[in-house]
């Protein structure tokens, strides 16, 4: 099977953050740790624009019960 650790094969390894909760790991060797370059400058989408329903600001001013 190839799912068996092979004991010459490099491994990441759990590194201690001091104050924090969480562990990180090492990179994954042969691996790129830097984060992936944004690709397109597209803004975000928009909120769709129409024409507003008779109780739109109604329900944009209720809070739910549970807040």
């Amino acid at each position: 099977m190839t799912d068996e650790p092979d004991g010459s094969a490099p491994r990441q390894r759990v590194v201690r953050i001091a104050g924090s909760r969480r562990a990180r790991l090492t990179p994954v060797p042969g691996s790129d740790p830097a984060p992936e370059a944004k690709t397109d400058d597209a803004p975000p989408p928009a909120r769709p624009k129409g024409a507003k329903g008779p109780n739109d600001d109604q329900l944009r001013q209720d809070v739910p019960p549970h807040y």
